[in-house]
């Protein structure tokens, strides 16, 4: 059986003004009916391959994940909540603890609550490819084929073939330059999704072996955590001492076990409004649009409201985003400026 870990403590700055540190990116509906916090946890519900999750989210998030999980008729496991944002390796460090103390032989599946994934059925299948490798000790990461050259992606190198599933990795390469990027498709690199699997034990071992401190100061948040209602609070000041540190800084790059599955389905971390246009379902013009607009004469643009409504005329290749509070404009091609226009806005 494996224990899913969700990830749940991102903000989503780039995807302003709908996207906020109240509200982040995976309790909105920007690829379907439900969020994608939703869409996470139901792709995960198969009793014959997955437990109970446990979700990881901030203490400001408490009643978000509650309340989303109850409308959709789903349950987790455990809800854990961090008092301060320390990066994805003290929280994943909390999850493989928790799990190994349940079951010293779980495996665990660390995902990201804010991602798209729209096949779910693909996505299991995938996963159960990689079971046999995580079992025998090793860090399966999953690597999707690109359909572009993206330089906001981190890359999977595969190496030699350990199994006919699974492939040793040769290295890793963070965002690389658009030349780079070209490069790396064409010579069958994989992006990195941030999905893996492997032991719990072994990823607590990992840790001991690359950040020591990481693990002593999870370890006694743990120890001193309060139990309140359905929720688990780590202890403010124990978790506080954590030097905060990404799970591909702190173990993936440094482990010498990692394998990559290349993975059997479409996935987007619904990084960017560009991202979002891409998910959707679009109109014959290449339109995408959510709430009252009126458009004319307006092509390969996204244009979402929630609240006032948003005429359009004569523009192609823009998103534009109005809340009660606040409007975005801003070419497709520049969407990567957005979140500076967030903290922008967040310091007037």
């Amino acid at each position: 059986m494996i224990v899913p870990v969700i990830l749940s403590g991102g903000e989503g700055k780039r995807l302003w003004p709908m996207s906020s540190s109240a509200r982040p990116k995976q309790f909105l509906r920007l690829t379907g009916d439900e969020t994608l916090l939703q869409q996470t946890v139901r792709r995960l519900v198969d009793p014959a391959l997955f437990g109970a999750p446990i979700i990881i989210g901030g203490v400001g998030q408490r009643f978000l994940i509650a309340e989303q999980l109850r409308a959709a008729g789903l349950a987790a496991g455990r809800i854990v909540l961090e008092p301060i944002g320390r990066n994805t390796g003290p929280a994943l460090a909390a999850g493989a603890l928790l799990a190994a103390e349940a079951d010293p032989d779980a495996l665990i599946l660390s995902v990201h609550a804010d991602a798209a994934i729209p096949d779910a059925a693909a996505f299991r299948a995938t996963v159960a490819r990689g079971v046999a490798a995580a079992a025998a000790g090793r860090v399966v990461l999953f690597g999707v084929k690109p359909s572009f050259a993206a330089t906001g992606y981190g890359y999977i190198e595969p190496g030699a073939a350990i199994d006919p599933d699974v492939r040793a990795v040769a290295r890793f390469r963070e965002k690389p330059s658009a030349a780079d990027a070209e490069g790396l498709v064409a010579s069958g690199c994989l992006w990195n999704s941030g999905i893996f699997l492997m032991r719990a034990a072994s990823l607590v071992e990992e840790f001991a072996a690359h950040e020591p401190a990481v693990l002593a100061a999870v370890r006694l948040a743990l120890a001193k955590a309060r139990t309140d209602a359905d929720f688990l609070r780590l202890d403010p000041e124990a978790f506080a001492a954590s030097p905060s540190i990404a799970i591909d800084h702190a173990v993936m790059e440094r482990t010498g076990n990692a394998a990559v599955v290349e993975a059997g389905f479409a996935w987007s971390d619904i990084g960017s409004w560009s991202a979002v246009w891409e998910a959707q379902a679009r109109d014959a013009d290449g339109n995408a649009t959510r709430g009252p607009t009126v458009l004319e004469d307006v092509s390969d643009s996204l244009v979402f409201s929630e609240g006032p409504e948003v005429a359009a005329c004569g523009v192609s290749g823009f998103i534009i985003v109005a809340t009660p509070e606040h409007v975005l404009i801003v070419p497709k091609v520049r969407d990567q400026s957005v979140k500076g226009l967030a903290e922008r806005s967040a310091g007037r």
